[in-house]
């Protein structure tokens, strides 16, 4: 692999050092309805908020189902719930009835529709800010329509910067392709071994204290990574997959939080969740790619690039990533 041209990386780390407040992806809000055992209705809404600030966003059906106050209320640092329960309804009054989230065309906020109905049907749907509505139709409605979640793996790992930052120091410190491939594989089958065991229930881990470890990672690969530019030769120069592996084990239990967040269908969670993995690998290798791309031309324009512009790129990294890690930090203390 050429040798990395260093405006390039300049630009890269300027894109991630000035998107800090977007170290975690843009979390989703959810609408989940469901029809129980008593052919009545349950309704959950999980709105994201940053701290006590929350974006008015109601959610409204046609059919009259979210007329009253809900049930229930409680909020965190991160959403705000809302649920309803025994809702009397039929299964019938959904059909061509319109699901609207009012206010999310002001917002950059994603909406998942999850409509389950007592005879196994299901349909789902995202809601965007240009498509704030659905129009739900039940003729012809699959029982398992969960494609959604591979968009919202590719937009999970695509507007996640701290995970970003951390493949990015690793297509930085890698040389060669086959060393490339191999490191990035490592970090895939890590990431999506933590990914299933914790979004399954078989291992339940700390959002905080894993968000922690995740920006001590991005901080390691920056060391290592000026390391390298002084032309020391480690042991993650040398196996840059065995770092990848192990710290792609954390990085996928941060991707089972936000999963956990977004929430799984009950009715098919295995098929939701490795089509939110593969989403995820989609978009990892898309970044991947298009870092690629970007070097390999950047290098043809620019032949010799001031030498200390070559330094920007772990540094911003670090810098970054260390400013992550005390923000969370603080959450654990606090």
């Amino acid at each position: 692999m050429r040798a990395t041209n260093p405006l390039l990386v300049m630009a890269l780390a300027a894109v991630l050092f000035w998107t800090p407040a977007l170290a975690h992806e843009i979390r989703p809000a959810y609408l989940q309805i469901v029809e129980n055992d008593q052919h009545r209705f349950d309704v959950l809404w999980k709105q994201p908020v940053m701290g006590t600030l929350a974006a008015p966003l109601v959610p409204q059906v046609s059919n009259g189902l979210l007329d009253r106050p809900p049930d229930e209320e409680s909020a965190s640092n991160s959403f705000l719930l809302r649920r309803w329960s025994n809702l009397p309804l039929t299964r019938d009054s959904f059909d061509g009835a319109t699901i609207r989230i009012v206010g999310i065309e002001h917002t950059i906020t994603d909406a998942l529709i999850d409509v389950s109905f007592a005879n196994g049907q299901e349909i789902q749907s995202v809601l965007k800010p240009a498509e704030p509505v659905l129009t739900v139709k039940l003729r012809g409605a699959g029982k398992t329509a969960v494609a959604t979640y591979l968009r919202l793996g590719i937009e999970h790992i695509l507007t996640g910067f701290d995970h970003l930052s951390f493949v990015l120091g690793l297509v930085l410190l890698v040389r060669g392709r086959a060393t490339l491939l191999k490191t990035i594989t490592a970090f895939t089958l890590a990431h999506s071994i933590t990914l299933a065991a914790a979004a399954l229930g078989y291992i339940n881990v700390s959002a905080p204290v894993i968000e922690s470890l995740v920006s001590l990672s991005i901080v390691f690969v920056a060391v290592e990574l000026t390391r390298s530019y002084r032309g020391e030769v480690r042991l993650t120069a040398r196996y840059p997959w065995m770092i990848a592996f192990t710290f792609g084990l954390l990085h996928g239990f941060a991707f089972a939080g936000s999963l956990a967040d977004i929430g799984l269908p009950p009715q098919n969670i295995a098929g939701a969740l490795l089509l939110f993995n593969c989403g995820v690998e989609i978009g990892q290798l898309m970044f991947v790619a298009a870092v690629l791309i970007c070097l390999a031309g950047f290098c043809r324009i620019v032949a010799r690039p001031p030498y200390w512009v070559r330094w920007v790129a772990p540094h911003a990294i670090g810098a970054l990533a260390s400013f992550w890690m005390i923000q969370r930090v603080h959450v654990i203390v606090g």
